[in-house]
C-alpha cells in the first residue's frame, strides 16, 4: 500500500510547486503608484500639457461663486448709479454751458456750410490750374464746379425756407414745443461752438487717484531712463501681462539681456518721472526667484501717502506675543507687515520729521500687548511722545538730562546681569529641554516661572544723546554692541532710536551688529547705509528717495533684503486707550511690576573691572600698560574709575593691581617698544574670557 502511495504521488505533477516556480519566473516587479507618463519636452503635446496646468479659467471666478458675483454686480450697479446720480444733478449746468456757446457754435456751422455751399475745397485746385495756362483742365473744374454747387444752393435756399416757414407757424400753433425745440437746436449748435480746454461735462478731479498703466507706459519709460535693448539684441520683453495687484498694477518684465533690475532700482526717480507719477506711487523690485533680470513693477492707482490711513490690527482688541512677528504697519500694496523682535534687535533711523513717533508707538504698543514682556524705555528727548505707556512700564525715564543718560545707561546695565543670570540658568538645564539650541523660548517661561524668563525689551530713543556725549559715549557704544551680541538669545532685546544717524551719532560696532534695521528718510547714501548695513544704498535700498512728508515710511531690512512699509498710524488718544487694555491684561495676569507698582527699580550692575577692561581693550592690542588703562577706564566710567587719575601714575597702577586682585589676575612688568619703554602692566592673555552662555 504504501509503495501504490508513494508511486503514484511521483505520477501525479506537484502542481504547488510548479505554479509558484511559474510565477516566480514570469512576474516582473509592479510599482504599487505607477509613475505618470509625460511626453517628451518639446513636443506639440507637451506645450498643449504646459499651457494647460496654467490656463486661465473657462469661466470667469465671478460666475462661478455666487458671493462673488453678488460683489462685483453690487460694485458695478453702485458705479454706474453713482456716475448717473453725478450727471444728472449738473445737467442743468450742462445745457446752460451749451447755451452760452451755441453762438459760437451757430457761427462756426454757417462758415462750415457756406464753405461746402460754395466748394471752397475745389478753389486750389482751379488756381494752380489757372496759374499753370491749362486751359483744358481749368475749363472742366470750372464745369464740374458749377455741377456741384448749382445743387447746393438750390438745397440751402429750400432748407432755409422751409426751416423758416415751420417755424414760424409752429411758434403759434405749439409754442411750448418750439421753444424746447429751440433750446434743443441751441444746444446742439453749443456742441459745435466747445473749448478744448474747457471740457462741458464736470470731471471728478483726484490727484491721487492715477491712470491705469499699460505696457506703452512701462516701454516708453524704461527706454527714456536708457533700459532698452542694444541695436540687434534683444529689448524689453513682457513675462506676463499687465494685471491688476491689489489697489495698483503689476508689470513682470524681462529687461534686456545683461542689464539686471537693480539698474532700474537705482533710477526709480528717473522711472517715476518718465511715467509723470509720483514717486511714492513707483515702486520697481528684482524677483531673485526669476533670474536677477526679472523686473517687477508695481504701481499704486492711489497715491499712498494721500490714501486714507490703515487701522493697526490691535487697535480695539487683541494681545500680542512677542515670540511671535507683531503687526506694525502696511506695504504700497496695503498689506499687513509684522517686525519680529525676538532674538533679534531693532534700529530705527531718520532725519528730525520722518515719523520716527509713529514707528515707535506702534512697536512699543505692540510690546505693552504682551502680558509677559517687560518694558524698560528711556526717551532722551524729553517731549513724552511715549508717556502712554508710561503705566504699564517696569522702567520709564523721560529727559534729556546727564541723570536721564545715566538712567539710561544703568538700564543697559541690568540688561547685562540680566542676561549673564539667565545665560547661568540655560547652561544648567540638561539638552532635552532646550531641543532647539540654549535660548529662552515660551515653553522655558511657562516651566519655571521663577526664573522670570519673559522677555525684556530696552527701548532707547534719541539714543544719540549717549553716543555723542563726552562723558558717555565709550561706554554706552561698549553696552550697546555687548547687549546686541550676547543678549538676544535670552529674550533681552534693544531698540534704538536715532534722528541722526550719522557715523559719530552711530557707532559701527553698534549698527554692524543690529538683525533687524528701519530706516525713514534721510539726507545721503551715508546714512542710509549707517543703518541699513554696508552696500545698502547700491543694492537698491534706497531711504534718500522716502520723502519727509511721507511720515512714518521707511525700508525694513533683515539681512541683505529690505521691503518699503509706513508705519501704521496712532494717534495719542487711541495710543492711551491701547496702553490700558495692556494695562488691564497685566493686571489680570499679575505681571505688573518695577515702577508700574510703586516699586523703586533697582538697575543691577555684575559688570566687574575685569569687563570693564574688556570693553576698553584696544583691538588687537596685545600688552598695555597700566596707565594707560586707568585714563581708558576713567573716560569709559568716570563715577567708578575717575578719582584714579588725579593720583600719580604709580598709584593708579597699584590700585588697578589691587582691584584685580580678587579676580586672580596680576599686573606684571611689560615693556611696549613703541610706547614708553618698561612699565607695569597687563596681556590680553591674562584676562580670562568672558563667560557668556555662548
Amino acid at each position: 500500500m504504501a509503495d501504490n502511495v508513494v508511486q503514484l504521488h511521483k505520477e501525479l505533477p506537484d502542481t504547488l510547486s510548479e505554479t509558484v516556480i511559474d510565477v516566480v519566473a514570469s512576474a516582473e516587479p509592479r510599482p504599487v503608484d505607477p509613475p505618470e507618463q509625460t511626453p517628451p519636452d518639446g513636443t506639440w503635446l507637451a506645450e498643449k500639457q504646459a499651457y494647460l496646468a496654467d490656463a486661465p479659467p473657462v469661466v470667469p471666478p465671478a460666475l462661478r461663486r455666487w458671493d462673488l458675483f453678488k460683489d462685483h454686480v453690487r460694485w458695478a450697479a453702485s458705479y454706474y448709479g453713482h456716475v448717473t446720480g453725478f450727471h444728472s444733478l449738473r445737467a442743468p449746468v450742462y445745457l446752460g454751458r451749451l447755451l452760452l456757446r451755441s453762438p459760437r457754435g451757430t457761427g462756426r456751422l454757417l462758415i462750415r456750410w457756406g464753405k461746402w455751399v460754395a466748394d471752397t475745397e475745389a478753389r486750389p485746385v482751379e488756381a494752380k490750374a489757372a496759374a499753370s495756362a491749362d486751359i483744358e483742365a481749368w475749363l472742366a473744374l470750372s464745369r464740374e464746379h458749377s455741377r456741384r454747387v448749382r445743387p447746393r444752393r438750390i438745397a440751402s435756399v429750400v432748407v432755409a425756407t422751409t426751416t423758416g416757414i415751420t417755424t414760424l407757424v409752429s411758434s403759434f400753433l405749439v409754442p411750448g414745443w418750439t421753444l424746447a425745440s429751440a433750446i434743443g437746436a441751441l444746444a446742439l449748435a453749443g456742441v459745435a461752438g466747445r473749448k478744448n480746454d474747457k471740457p462741458l461735462i464736470t470731471r471728478y478731479v483726484a490727484t491721487n487717484v492715477l491712470r491705469r498703466l499699460d505696457s506703452t507706459e512701462v516701454f516708453d519709460a524704461l527706454a527714456a531712463i536708457g533700459i532698452e535693448g542694444k541695436k540687434g539684441r534683444r529689448g524689453v520683453e513682457f513675462a506676463a501681462e499687465v494685471m491688476r495687484d491689489g489697489p495698483g498694477w503689476r508689470a513682470e518684465v524681462d529687461l534686456p539681456p545683461g542689464i539686471e533690475a537693480t539698474a532700474v532700482l537705482e533710477k526709480r526717480a528717473a522711472l517715476a518721472a518718465a511715467m509723470r507719477r509720483p514717486i511714492s506711487t513707483v515702486w520697481p523690485e528684482a524677483d531673485r526667484t526669476a533670474h536677477p533680470g526679472r523686473l517687477v513693477l508695481w504701481v499704486a492707482s492711489r497715491d499712498p501717502a494721500k490714501a486714507g490711513r490703515k487701522i493697526w490690527p490691535l487697535m480695539k482688541d487683541g494681545q500680542a506675543d512677542v515670540y511671535q512677528p507683531l503687526p506694525y504697519g502696511f506695504d504700497p500694496r496695503g498689506n499687513l507687515i509684522e517686525i519680529t523682535l525676538m532674538y533679534s534687535n531693532l534700529l530705527v533711523g531718520g532725519i528730525p520729521g520722518s515719523g520716527k513717533t509713529s514707528c515707535a508707538l506702534a512697536i512699543v504698543l505692540g510690546v505693552a500687548l504682551d502680558p509677559t514682556a517687560e518694558l524698560w524705555i528711556y526717551e532722551l528727548k524729553g517731549s513724552g511722545d511715549l508717556d502712554s505707556v508710561k503705566p504699564i512700564c517696569h522702567r520709564y525715564v523721560s529727559g534729556d538730562e546727564d541723570e536721564d543718560l545715566e538712567a539710561a545707561l544703568a538700564g543697559m546695565r541690568s540688561g547685562i546681569a540680566e542676561y549673564q543670570r539667565r545665560a547661568a540658568f540655560i547652561r544648567s538645564l540638561p539638552a532635552s529641554e532646550v531641543p532647539e539650541g540654549r535660548k529662552v523660548t515660551r515653553a522655558l517661561a511657562e516651566k519655571y516661572p521663577e526664573q522670570n524668563l519673559g522677555p525684556r525689551v530696552i527701548v532707547i530713543d534719541e539714543v544719540q544723546e549717549l553716543f555723542t556725549h563726552d562723558d558717555y559715549k565709550e561706554e554706552a557704544a561698549a553696552l550697546a554692541t555687548r547687549l546686541i551680541k550676547k543678549a538676544r538669545a535670552y529674550g533681552i532685546i534693544l531698540i534704538l532710536l536715532t534722528q541722526n544717524p550719522d557715523a559719530p551719532s552711530l557707532p559701527s560696532s553698534v549698527s554692524s551688529s543690529v538683525g533687524t534695521r528701519l530706516c525713514l528718510a534721510v539726507m545721503d547714501w551715508r546714512a542710509n547705509n549707517n543703518v541699513l548695513g554696508t552696500g545698502a544704498y547700491d543694492r537698491g535700498l534706497r531711504a534718500t528717495d522716502i520723502s519727509i512728508d511721507e511720515q512714518g515710511t521707511g525700508i525694513l531690512a533683515r539681512g541683505r533684503e529690505g521691503i518699503t512699509v509706513r508705519a501704521a498710524f496712532i494717534k495719542q488718544t487711541e495710543a492711551e486707550d491701547i496702553a490700558k487694555r495692556a494695562l488691564a491684561l497685566r493686571t489680570a495676569a499679575g505681571t505688573l511690576t518695577g515702577q508700574s507698582v510703586g516699586a523703586v527699580v533697582e538697575e543691577l550692575d555684575d559688570e566687574t573691572v575685569v569687563d570693564h577692561l574688556r570693553a576698553i581693550w584696544p583691538d588687537g592690542t596685545e600688552s598695555v600698560h597700566s596707565h594707560r588703562l586707568v585714563e581708558a577706564l576713567a573716560r569709559y566710567r568716570a563715577d567708578l574709575y575717575g578719582p584714579w587719575t588725579e593720583m600719580e601714575a604709580a598709584a593708579a597702577s597699584t590700585a588697578l593691581s589691587a582691584a584685580l586682585k580678587p579676580f586672580k589676575v596680576s599686573t606684571r612688568q611689560i615693556t611696549i617698544r613703541e610706547c614708553c619703554g618698561g612699565a607695569k602692566g597687563l596681556r590680553w592673555v591674562d584676562i580670562a574670557p568672558a563667560e557668556d552662555g555662548e
